[in-house]
This record gives C-alpha cells, sequence and structure tokens, in this order.
C-alpha cells in the first residue's frame, strides 16, 4: 500500500498495539495503519523492525523509548503538523500504558492534532481474563517500585483496595516480590500469568505462598504479570 501524506491539514498520530507474544494477534486494522503511515516511532528499531518485515512491511522506523521520548518528541509533532502521520509501537502491547508514548501524546494533543488508538493486545486484559479474580472492577497499578523497601510501601498502601489489582513485574524481582505478598498479604489469592500468548504461556493460581512454591526456578523468566486478589473484610488489615 503507498504511503501518502495527508493532502490537506495535519497528519494524525496513531497508537498502535501490537502483539504481546502471539503474532497471529495482530489486527488487520494495525497493519493497514502501519502501511500508510510515514514513520513509526518504536521503543526497539530492531524488534520493530523484525515485526514490519514479518508483514511484508517497509516504513522508516525511529526510536521512542524511555531516555530519548521527551527530546524526540518535538521532531515528531513537527511531522505531524507538516502533513505526516506517525504510528508509535512499543515491544508488545499498547504504547503509552507503562511504555513510551505518553509524552508524546500530550504533545500532540497541546499541538491540536488528531491522535487516534489503534486497539489490540493487551498483556493487563489478558491476565485479568484468565485469573480467576473479579473482573468487574480493576485498577492497574503498572511496574512496582525496583527497591526493596519502596516496593513493600507500595505493597502496604494498595493492600487496602477492595477492587481487583493487576500489577507489572520484573523476572528478575518476582520472586522478592512474592516474598512481600506472602508477608504483607498472606492467604488472599493472587494469580501470576508469565509468557501469555507464546508457547509456554502458565498462570498460577492461589495464595502467594503458593504461587511462589509453583514456581520452579527455571520458569522465573519471561514476561510477568501480578493479579491481585482485593481485600474483603476477612483480610487481616496490613499492620504498619
Amino acid at each position: 500500500m503507498t504511503q501518502a501524506r495527508a493532502a490537506h491539514g495535519p497528519g494524525t498520530l496513531y497508537l498502535v498495539a501490537t502483539p504481546i507474544g502471539n503474532l497471529e494477534d495482530i489486527t488487520q486494522r494495525a497493519l493497514r495503519i502501519l502501511s500508510e503511515v510515514q514513520v513509526v516511532a518504536a521503543e526497539d528499531t530492531r524488534r520493530t523492525r523484525r515485526l514490519l518485515e514479518h508483514f511484508g512491511l517497509s516504513v522508516p522506523v525511529v526510536s521512542l523509548f524511555e531516555h530519548n521520548e521527551r527530546s524526540r518528541t518535538p521532531g515528531l509533532v513537527g511531522r505531524l503538523l507538516e502533513g505526516d502521520s506517525v504510528a508509535a509501537v512499543t515491544d508488545a502491547g499498547s504504547p503509552g500504558v507503562s511504555d513510551p508514548g505518553y509524552p508524546l501524546v500530550r504533545a500532540a494533543i497541546e499541538a491540536g492534532l488528531r491522535v487516534e488508538s489503534i486497539p489490540g493486545p493487551s498483556a493487563v486484559i489478558a491476565a485479568l481474563q484468565v485469573s480467576g479474580l473479579p473482573t468487574d472492577a480493576f485498577t492497574f497499578v503498572g511496574f512496582l517500585p525496583v527497591r526493596g523497601s519502596a516496593r513493600r510501601r507500595r505493597l502496604e498502601e494498595i493492600a487496602e483496595r477492595r477492587e481487583t489489582l493487576v500489577v507489572f513485574e520484573s523476572p528478575h524481582r518476582i520472586d522478592a516480590c512474592l516474598a512481600d505478598l506472602e508477608q504483607l498479604w498472606g492467604e488472599r489469592p493472587i494469580a501470576l500469568a508469565r509468557e501469555l500468548t507464546k508457547t509456554f504461556e502458565e498462570v498460577l493460581r492461589g495464595s502467594a505462598r503458593e504461587v511462589r512454591a509453583a514456581l520452579a526456578p527455571d520458569k522465573r523468566r519471561g514476561e510477568m504479570v501480578l493479579v491481585l486478589g482485593g481485600r474483603t473484610r476477612k483480610d487481616r488489615r496490613i499492620s504498619r
């Protein structure tokens, strides 16, 4: 498909969701948009080029990641104002959700530009769906703090929430995080989803103690999503 600049006026910023593991999950709309824009702003240019090549797409790619997104944003907004359309993508899932994209979205909105979401795969929703925990109300917490003391404070803060909570955690810190949950949250139910949509997808359910015991050392890698049950009346309050 030919990449064409907007005939009149500025271009559009598209926030394009990409597969979180299984390439079959990309949408037809996402592929069309990626074929039509003038540039793709990607968290990891190498990974995104492999994705584009897999689907036979040839589009210029520039980097947009945590350490350059604020300096890169003015140039991308300038291109949008000149009539180019831009697709922002992350390594997996939706841009701006615990991933780069928010500064670009804010700048585009403030410049009066059109911003469109091209929805698709989401690790948050996928983990919530298979967790076996209530889904009528939930809060996405994002990544927990890296330092142990800060992580424990954050877990204490959210422990009083009654809705289901969804948390991202690094595989390098998952054991320590589960140990903190075991100490602070007791037997409250949780679920750990790893490698969602991939060949070795696994969902462990139970208390933090049970999940920690079931998570084999050789499986403490890959993308990790924790789904935490909200506090009920029978749960003990966190002692501070």
